[in-house]
């Protein structure tokens, strides 16, 4: 179990980031292992034949029999929404020792694979090269199966955030981290995360947490280092509806009534979503969306309530009857 103490100014610092970097090294566990995620079978089938040109092996090496990660590969995002390039960036300028630090203690007990043998090298060098190699790797491994689909991932992500937002502002840290998932317990100022590999707590010490909500994440992913500052990545909700296709429309009672792009609506609005998560599933602009949102809601069929910067959308009562349909008589 890995613990992380946190103070109120810690609680009072606590913010959220997405990490286009974090998504490509996490995916690394899905291409590995499709068992890993059945959720990630389309995505994973769509991107592999277009890896070829990839040293793989290289790749899949960073990950250990314990599925964790190296932490200089997934550094703490220093801006809500830092660039892949910004990112790539700061794990080019780790130093040679850190980079042997956080492998040997990703894959110990075991020894460092083969592919990775340069980082245990005494000279600087080839470690350098072996980061250089492995920047550039996973350069290609974001343009070929990560960006195409980063617009989509992020407006997911940031889909996450509000609704924990809303978790924060309605019940503090405990309802924060109720439901992120069943390995996080929180407890007198302490967030516990369960069914770990390694061992150890740590404490903010006014650094506050930064959470990450991800879509390759299969369970919340501290650092393997406690020296390092506290950051969570953890399975974003909604994971589900990415790769899914959009709902089509049948030919019910309900479309005849409302039109097709209506009814779609208001099947999907049996939780609080924003118009950019809407477009997002049902794959149109958001100004689309915006023009059928206000006939839903000026016929009573949809209520609105604004969290933070978005403005959330929700089948009201009147709404939830005409998609139950008419009562079946007895």
């Amino acid at each position: 179990m890995i613990s992380f103490e946190l103070g109120v100014e810690d609680l009072a610092d606590t913010r959220f980031a997405v990490s286009p970097l974090h998504e490509t090294v996490l995916s690394l566990r899905v291409l590995r292992e499709p068992g890993l995620s059945a959720l990630h079978l389309p995505w994973r089938r769509s991107v592999f034949g277009g890896l070829d040109a990839l040293d793989t092996d290289l790749l899949m090496s960073l990950a250990s029999a314990r599925r964790t990660l190296p932490d200089f590969l997934t550094p703490r995002p220093t801006r809500f929404a830092p660039t892949f390039e910004e990112e790539l960036a700061v794990v080019r300028a780790t130093s040679p020792a850190q980079i042997r630090r956080d492998l040997l203690a990703t894959h110990a007990p075991d020894p460092i694979p083969d592919a990775l043998h340069a980082a245990t090298a005494a000279d600087d060098a080839p470690v350098v090269e072996l980061c250089d190699t492995l920047c550039e790797l996973l350069r290609q491994l974001w343009e070929a199966a990560i960006k195409p689909t980063w617009p989509q991932m992020q407006l997911l992500l940031e889909a996450d955030m509000t609704y924990r937002a809303r978790q924060l502002a309605m019940g503090g840290a405990r309802l924060l981290f109720a439901d992120m998932h069943p390995n996080l317990r929180w407890h007198d100022g302490v967030l516990h995360i369960d069914n770990m590999t390694g061992s150890h707590r740590a404490t903010a010490s006014g650094r506050g947490l930064l959470l990450v909500p991800s879509v390759f994440a299969h369970r919340p992913s501290p650092p393997v280092s406690p020296d390092e500052p506290l950051m969570l990545a953890y399975p974003s909700r909604g994971v589900a509806t990415l790769w899914a296709a959009p709902p089509v429309a049948d030919a019910t009672a309900l479309v005849s009534l409302l039109g097709a792009p209506r009814s779609r609506l208001l099947a999907l609005l049996e939780e609080p979503l924003s118009t950019a998560e809407l477009a997002r599933r049902l794959r149109v602009t958001p100004s689309a969306v915006s023009q059928h949102l206000r006939v839903l809601h000026a016929t009573g069929l949809v209520t609105r309530a604004r969290a933070g910067r978005q403005v959330l959308y929700r089948r009201s009562a009147l709404g939830d009857q005409l998609i139950a349909g008419p009562p079946r008589s007895i």
